[in-house]
């Protein structure tokens, strides 16, 4: 493999400065054309690049975020990743993207190296270890340090930072809303993330509506594993007389249509099924899944547009952070009438 070549070398072949050198791969008309020719033909012999770090410390911008995601297989992540991506390009950003895998260790270990590394600004959502520990230690060390932050769903009201989220509680009470319209007298809330702030705001909107509606009642259902707890699923349905699942998250919602249909309930005259995120499962599913839509691409975009702002208008004094709050949409499908 042949050896990066760096400036100085050009400078000593060529016998020039390397300021001139330099000055010859900008074009500045300071350098004789003749001087220029020769520092391209030599640098394109050598596949001359300019040294990355070295150009960022020169200018104090490496033109990168960090992007730090719970997980990757989850629809919703993807599809704010491709909101950010997007955004960020149009301003000329690379992102650099982490998957932390719901791991406070692995979060704080990103976060390090992409601080030592130099990103210009961070966008994250909290893994559910550093959300169920509440160690954010890691991420008020940026802020102390003066590192834009933007976080996004999974946020924490402790660190004073930009923040996009999701109306949770809301989109919970709407989807609750739907089912007591449609007849369904008894509710049964099952989920996989009733331990993070996401999942706690849906859980308090889906009480606050039946609350509100008399002849209504609600059950729970929590999820440490999907994967696992199939058949405590099937079980659940067979022992509760339920008319309705709200699935606090997508794959809870289509494990439940999946054991519905083997237990031979029919969907949605025995259980009408309601889910969040608007995915690939919601799409796929028999019958196709009601869902509320979070808008995650609009969401993801929103996020690296503030940050972006931020990182290209440094001379703002007295910067107040924000909180920008992303609203949802119910779709009606097949698995609610």
């Amino acid at each position: 493999m042949r050896k990066k070549v760096t400036l100085k070398q050009l400078a000593k072949e060529l016998n020039l400065s390397i300021s001139t050198v330099s000055k010859s791969l900008k074009n500045d008309s300071e350098i004789s054309q003749k001087t220029i020719n020769r520092v391209h033909e030599l640098a394109n012999f050598y596949n001359y690049k300019p040294n990355a770090l070295a150009v960022s410390l020169k200018s104090n911008k490496t033109n990168t975020i960090g992007v730090l995601l719970p997980e990757i297989l989850n629809h919703f992540y993807a599809k704010v990743l491709f909101g950010i991506e997007q955004e960020a390009s149009k301003e000329g950003y690379k992102i650099v993207t982490c998957i932390t895998n719901e791991s406070y260790e692995k979060e704080v270990e990103y976060v390090e190296m992409l601080n030592y590394s130099s990103v210009d600004g961070f966008i994250l959502a909290l893994s559910k270890e550093t959300q169920m520990l509440n160690k954010l230690n890691h991420l008020k060390d940026l802020k102390r340090d003066n590192v834009p932050l933007m976080m996004f769903d999974r946020v924490s009201t402790e660190v004073d930072c930009d923040k996009v989220i999701v109306d949770d509680k809301h989109a919970s009470k709407t989807a609750v809303q739907h089912l007591i319209k449609t007849g369904c007298r008894k509710i049964a809330i099952i989920s996989t993330i009733f331990d993070l702030s996401v999942g706690r705001l849906r859980l308090e909107g889906a009480h606050e509506e039946v609350a509100a509606n008399d002849g209504v009642t609600l059950v729970e259902l929590p999820i440490n594993n999907i994967e696992l707890e199939e058949k405590e699923i099937e079980s659940f349905l067979k022992n509760n007389e339920i008319d309705a699942v709200l699935g606090l998250d997508e794959t809870a919602a289509a494990v439940a249509i999946n054991m519905a249909n083997k237990l031979g309930y029919k969907i949605p005259d025995d259980i009408s099924v309601i889910g969040f995120t608007d995915g690939i499962l919601s799409k796929h599913s028999y019958p196709k899944l009601t869902t509320v839509s979070q808008h995650a691409e609009d969401l993801g975009a929103r996020a690296a547009r503030i940050l972006l702002d931020r990182l290209l208008n440094t001379s703002e004094d007295n910067y107040k952070t924000s909180t920008e709050i992303v609203k949802t949409s119910l779709i009606l499908r097949d698995s609610t009438n």
